[in-house]
């Protein structure tokens, strides 16, 4: 005589993850790639009720299918979607990423630094930085080329925020 639902189910929480891969070999006739205990528990405990009282019917099973189908799928929002009737929902759309780093200052600008009795001048460019008739990336590889160490180019040259002690 065939164990009730609930015991299958409840010998199923204190199997392992080995032994519930095994279980379910055996009621679906497959190999799982889950090493998930909570999910192998949960297809398990289903396919264990669905075999005992049946599965889906035929109408809900085609209704799945004519819900799943990717033609159906709006791509497009309706157009009152972000909109009441009185006025736009307060739900701000992403801004676009600003075209330049915020913290620098704009190009043709010149930092300059006082390392070593030396005055160092760095010009802004639109895509990097010049410095002593030379173009690089960063301000950290200038700071590197100065100091001959790694450092943070923007806090090398100030432009770092500082944050108040609290």
């Amino acid at each position: 005589m065939a164990e009730s639902i609930a015991t299958q189910i409840k010998a199923l929480q204190k199997m392992t993850v080995p032994e519930l891969q095994a279980k379910y070999r055996e009621l679906f006739g497959d190999e799982t790639r889950s090493h998930h205990k909570q999910q192998l528990y949960r297809k398990l405990a289903w396919r264990i009720q669905e075999l005992a009282e049946g599965g889906l019917s035929e109408r809900a099973k085609a209704r799945a299918r004519e819900i799943a189908n990717v033609a159906d799928i709006r791509i497009v929002p309706p157009r009152r979607f972000l909109k009441d009737d009185r006025h736009e929902v307060a739900t701000p759309l992403p801004s676009p990423p600003p075209l330049h780093d915020t913290r620098l200052p704009a190009p043709g600008a010149i930092l300059e630094r006082e390392y070593k009795g030396n005055t160092i001048h760095v010009t802004v460019l639109e895509k990097g930085f010049q410095y002593d008739g030379r173009m690089y990336r960063s301000l950290s590889a200038i700071a590197r080329e100065i100091t001959g160490t790694n450092w943070n180019g923007m806090a090398f040259f100030g432009l770092s925020k500082k944050r108040s002690a609290t």
